[in-house]
């Protein structure tokens, strides 16, 4: 796997002490521009009974958390390691803290928040469970830790945003994720970004996909940001089990986006699926994916198309890795530019050039 690419980060330029906010019963009280905020990020501030469970972070502050719908548990990390006595199955379990650079600072620093979400065994949850890791100060370190257990043959959709404080320019956000989805589990994780335009992220995610289990995960990306660097990577490990990965990326001017998925396809009748549709008015964009086959039967399919609109870099590093004999894997990479035709087509139903 070709290494992520390396943007320097100051962990001593950012703080992570001292950014303590209140509880939030409700969202009553929260200014417009922040209800605005959120809902750009896919938070429904208006109707929150009905989701399933809402959790909101504020810096260093777990501010409003809770479970609401039948069969799923929503807590605070911080609550969730002492009701379940650390958490040993789950916690740091996934991902390894020496992975990286940030995963060791993450494992370093104090842990700010995050959020554990669980299902009961045989739950389809009817509604999603929103969440969102907010923040409000500049020159902010975040630093949370984010756990999903889906128990078997139940189902869930989390709608999860992450966004600054529209007057916050520079700050870093540490995100740990690791997700377990047992035997006939299904996840649905659907991830909104909208940072400042001085802002480093870097998010860190590990999954473990059991027989006949699913995940779906999309992500969407369409406002400046300086650095993304992140590279989730799925275990597909039990037989039958699937994983989808879908993103949109838009990168103006002055951003820099590097990131993409893998999916380890370890057990037979596994299947993976990574799709990525990239856009540069000016930005760069690495857009990598890696499909790896270590078992049969399996398949997978990689497709990373771009756009190039005003200038820009975009880098598609599809990746394929068989290791058995028989396994199918396929990938298929363009970055150019719309054709003619299409906008042509486009302008006759009403669309300017």
């Amino acid at each position: 796997m070709s290494e992520l690419s390396q943007t320097l980060v100051d962990l001593n330029s950012y703080s992570f002490t001292g950014r303590q906010s209140a509880e939030l019963p409700d969202f009553s009280t929260l200014s417009e521009e922040s209800k605005r905020e959120l809902r750009m990020v896919g938070v429904d501030v208006d109707a929150t009974d009905e989701r399933s469970g809402t959790f909101l972070q504020f810096d260093h502050s777990t501010v409003h958390c809770k479970s609401s719908g039948k069969g799923v548990e929503v807590l605070g990390i911080r609550q969730a390691l002492k009701k379940y006595d650390g958490l040993p199955e789950y916690f740091w379990n996934a991902m390894d803290p020496e992975k990286d650079d940030f995963t060791r600072a993450a494992a370093k620093e104090e842990l700010h928040g995050g959020y554990f979400i669980r299902t009961e065994k045989g739950v389809k949850v009817a509604e999603p469970v929103q969440t969102c890791l907010f923040i409000k100060g500049q020159n902010v370190g975040q630093n949370v830790h984010n756990i999903v257990v889906v128990e078997e043959d139940s189902e869930v959709h989390i709608i999860t945003g992450c966004a600054t404080s529209h007057d916050v320019t520079s700050a870093l956000h540490l995100g740990i994720s690791e997700f377990y989805i047992k035997k006939g589990g299904k996840l649905t994780f659907t991830m909104v970004h909208n940072w400042g335009e001085d802002v480093m992220v870097r998010p860190r995610t590990v999954g473990i996909v059991e027989e006949n289990g699913v995940l779906q995960n999309n992500y969407v990306l369409l406002k400046k940001v300086k650095s993304v660097q992140s590279y989730p990577t799925i275990y597909l490990n039990g037989d039958g089990a699937v994983a989808r990965f879908n993103s949109v990326i838009v990168t103006p001017t002055g951003s820099h986006v590097d990131t993409g998925n893998r999916i380890v396809l370890n057990a037979p009748n596994t299947r993976g699926e990574i799709i990525s549709r990239t856009i540069t008015t000016g930005g760069t964009i690495i857009a990598r994916g890696e499909i790896i086959g270590n078992a049969v039967p399996a398949r997978g399919h990689l497709e990373c198309k771009g756009l190039i609109l005003g200038g820009g870099l975009i880098h598609a590093i599809p990746e394929l890795q068989g290791c058995v004999t028989g396994v199918e894997l396929s990938h298929e990479a363009a970055v150019g530019k719309i054709a003619q035709e299409e906008i042509e087509y486009l302008m006759a139903r009403g669309l300017d050039e």
